[in-house]
């Protein structure tokens, strides 16, 4: 099977075919609920109501269209894998438009795949009934940002590869935050380490991730996250000693200052972080997260709210928005209560 052909930009793609390439096909065998089943199993993972029915007659098998299921097979393989490590693979990427509504759905059956696998990933570690559901459930969050931003149900390959992580059991839910476990980057290691802290690039972290949909970002919901993960990561992950919270988001960007209240919740955020370093303008991805939309003129964007008139004030002056990255310590060197930010 030539991978290449399902993909939208072989070029782009080729990273990720050569990936799926070397792992092959699984040893053990993938599987998809039935038709019957599917409706209840959409509907427990948070999945919108208008997509059940499209999932329910797109449902592939290996009899109707055998090439489509060893794509399948694959793409489950590189979500199973790594179950429960920490490590880096290849994104996802578009598929082509030849494969019509299949494609768009397509990486929601891989996660379905891999979910048996996670969910005894889960039970192996103990880990509460409660965590597991709202984890799986980011994957109907995530189907949601499919429809604000490009107004069709479906399931993008970056939205994709962001789920991998939550289905391989890399990413929790705790309350109003996720925390995902990983390492620590050179840039932010070295900004750790430059603090005076015994930590750097390649220890634990818990990196810190905020989804849309899910309430404001108060600092009491901020605080009870923190607290259940303070307890959660060292009675479930004891091997990994972590003693460092990380964040890499536009929410993170020091010019939101400028416009935004010392009280509002993005700056009280802000504002338990030490900044390591700032990453490369980025004003698509501070656009797609405030408005839900890609591509849509500035003029044409909606002037409801502060943060939204600052976005647009800021980027018709003809500068730019950038992502930050910033670290606290989650024991007691730097607690993760709100203070002044400071730069490495």
């Amino acid at each position: 099977m030539d991978i290449g052909e399902f993909v939208k930009d072989r070029d782009r793609s080729a990273e990720l075919i050569g990936h799926l390439e070397s792992i092959g096909r699984p040893d053990f065998e993938v599987r998809l609920p039935s038709e019957q089943d599917l409706p209840q199993v959409l509907l427990d993972l948070a999945v919108p109501h208008q997509d059940i029915d499209l999932l329910v007659a797109q449902l592939p098998s290996p009899e109707r269209d055998p090439r489509t299921w060893r794509l399948l097979e694959c793409c489950t393989h590189a979500v199973v894998r790594p179950m429960g490590a920490i490590e880096e693979s290849p994104p996802f990427q578009d598929l082509a438009p030849s494969m019509g509504i299949l494609g768009r759905y397509f990486y929601v059956y891989v996660l379905l795949a891999a979910l048996p696998h996670v969910q005894d990933f889960h039970r192996a570690r103990g880990i509460p009934e409660d965590v597991s559901r709202s984890t799986f459930a980011d994957l109907g969050r995530c189907m949601a940002d499919h429809h604000y931003w490009y107004g069709v149900g479906g399931l993008d390959a970056m939205l994709a590869s962001w789920l991998r992580l939550h289905f391989s059991g890399a990413i929790y839910q705790l309350g109003r935050l996720q925390f995902q476990r990983a390492r620590l980057g050179n840039r932010t290691g070295q900004g750790v380490s430059a603090s005076g802290l015994p930590y750097g690039p390649g220890d634990h972290t818990l990196g810190m991730h905020i989804p849309a949909w899910y309430g404001p970002l108060t600092p009491a919901a901020c605080e009870r996250s923190l607290a259940a993960a303070r307890e959660f990561f060292p009675r479930y992950f004891p091997a990994e000693d972590c003693h460092v919270a990380t964040c890499h988001s536009w929410l993170l960007d020091p010019q939101l200052a400028e416009y935004l209240p010392a009280d509002s919740n993005i700056l009280r955020f802000q504002r338990r972080f030490r900044l390591a370093h700032e990453s490369a303008a980025d004003d698509a991805e501070t656009l797609r997260f405030v408005f839900g939309r890609i591509g849509t003129p500035l003029d044409q964007l909606p002037r409801e709210t502060r943060l939204q008139r600052a976005i647009l004030d800021h980027l018709k002056a003809g500068r730019h928005w950038h992502g930050g990255a910033g670290w606290f310590a989650l024991d007691g060197h730097r607690s993760g209560s709100e203070s002044t930010p400071t730069s490495h």
